[in-house]
């Protein structure tokens, strides 16, 4: 048999016969659903007279519009209040599983996935929402897809997409002290670019891929979409099978054995070749933090801010000209000089408890800035509590940082948790568009333990500067 890549062998065993010479059919295992794409999409069903086609492939939650204080009670924004009561009608109409507001379960779609069991390896996972990416890191092939999209999944359970092509970075060597996985996943878009992997589906493989844990994979998966990468893949192994044993919605007894054997199969052949291929030495990279307004706009934490002549491509000194005005930045200014007022940790992207943990490492024993608001958001109801049995809660609250519910918070302006015009905010989120994180504000991507290190210090700080525990700040 030819040698396949992890993509291919996940497409074609997922692929349905089509009789035009349209884009490829895809059969779904799972559709994950949340308030903001989802209303559209259910009411074109009700007014064609459909109905979903296999519900208990359908799971929800709420996470984009959720107020992450107070959650149960009644939402301020009508808009917000609206989607939320839709998604809960929705569901009940026509019988998924909504894991809302109240619910143990409810949390950020992309949190709750993994942890409940239902991203698995080798399915096919879609979501109305960009960074469906992260559920790559189980060797699943997880597409974001729009709310035409989500109607056609909800009525067939298929997927209309181009096959998209394929890409390999590899990434190799141990990190270094204080290098994250944000940091790796901020530097392999650094290097290829906000387009580098465009149409491609991106396969992470190497050493320093194989030594991450689950939740870093999760991380460095949750990135490619800013690489603009259709799909990021992560091969399972047994540090996948370890994540995944005994979680609500994997399987038990005999169909347990007969996964854990199908899911040791699911590993890019020898031999096999990938339409591009990219290599990354773990030892050159760093702490990172963004200047600019795409995730492609960052520096090593020790450098300073680059003057736009310095790029040769006038598409790249127009992009960096506007970004630094926007930003309210000089070229040339030492990134660690630049002062913060707000401070994120959460998100799809840094919001596990491995992302707590870095940040209270960091934190312990420390005071927040005078003048420096911090949040602080875990990814789900789950990752609180077990945040809140390790005391990790008492760390952030006792250094004056705020301890919230689970939501998506201020990783996006569609909730209570925004930034001001001006205000500028160290962030572990995924994107630093402009107005992402509200009107006018300015965001900085790091890593957990660089946003803790920004909130004691009141700038942006080098991590590795603060004494003892960054040796633990490694999510």
């Amino acid at each position: 048999m030819t040698a396949r890549t992890l993509f291919e062998k996940v497409w074609e065993a997922h692929s349905v016969p089509v009789d035009d010479d349209g884009p490829a059919m895809l059969y779904i295992d799972m559709h994950l659903v949340h308030e903001v794409t989802s209303p559209q999409a259910f009411e074109a069903l009700r007014i064609a007279g459909r109905t979903v086609r296999r519900p208990l492939l359908t799971v929800a939650t709420m996470d984009h519009n959720v107020p992450t204080i107070d959650q149960l009670a009644p939402i301020e924004d009508p808009v917000s209040a609206a989607q939320v009561e839709a998604l809960r009608k929705n569901c009940a109409d026509f019988g998924i599983a909504c894991y809302g507001v109240g619910h143990r379960w409810q949390g950020i779609v992309h949190v709750i996935g993994p942890e409940l069991g239902l991203t698995l390896p080798g399915t096919t996972i879609v979501c109305g929402d960009s960074h469906t990416a992260t559920h790559g890191a189980f060797g699943a092939l997880a597409f974001g897809i729009g709310t035409t999209d989500v109607e056609h999944v909800l009525a067939t359970q298929t997927l209309r997409v181009a096959r998209p092509a394929t890409m390999e970075v590899r990434i190799d060597g141990e990190l270094p002290v204080g290098v994250t996985a944000k940091d790796v996943a901020l530097g392999v878009v650094r290097t290829i670019g906000t387009a580098g992997a465009a149409g491609h589906a991106v396969e992470y493989t190497g050493s320093t891929v194989a030594a991450m844990s689950m939740e870093q994979r999760m991380t460095l998966c949750n990135l490619t979409i800013e690489a603009g990468g259709r799909a990021g893949m992560i091969a399972s192994d047994d540090s996948t099978i370890a994540y995944l044993q005994g979680r609500p919605f994997t399987p038990r007894g005999a169909a347990w054995d007969a996964a854990v054997a199908a899911w040791k199969q699911l590993a890019t052949d020898p031999g096999a070749t990938y339409d591009r291929s990219v290599h990354i030495d773990a030892a050159e990279l760093a702490p990172y933090v963004t200047w600019g307004t795409t995730p492609a706009q960052s520096v090593a934490v020790t450098e300073s801010i680059p003057d736009p002549q310095s790029f040769g491509d006038p598409s790249l000194r127009e992009s960096a000209a506007r970004a630094l005005e926007y930003m309210g930045l000089t070229a040339g200014t030492p990134m660690q000089d630049v002062a913060i007022d707000t401070v994120f940790i959460g998100s799809c992207t840094n919001s596990r408890i491995e992302d707590l943990r870095g940040a209270a490492a960091v934190m312990e024993g420390r005071q927040v800035a005078a003048g420096v608001r911090v949040l602080v958001v875990p990814g789900s109801q789950q990752v609180k509590l077990a945040a809140e049995r390790e005391g990790l809660d008492r760390i952030f609250m006792d250094a004056g940082a705020e301890w919230r519910d689970a939501g998506c918070s201020m990783c996006l302006g569609m909730n209570p948790d925004i930034l001001q015009p001006g205000d500028r905010c160290a962030s572990t989120s995924n994107r630093n568009f402009e107005g992402r994180q509200g009107r006018g504000g300015r965001t900085h991507l790091v890593s957990p333990p660089m946003a803790a290190a920004a909130a004691v210090e009141g700038r942006i700080t080098d991590v590795r500067r603060l004494p003892a525990r960054v040796a633990q700040a490694v999510s």
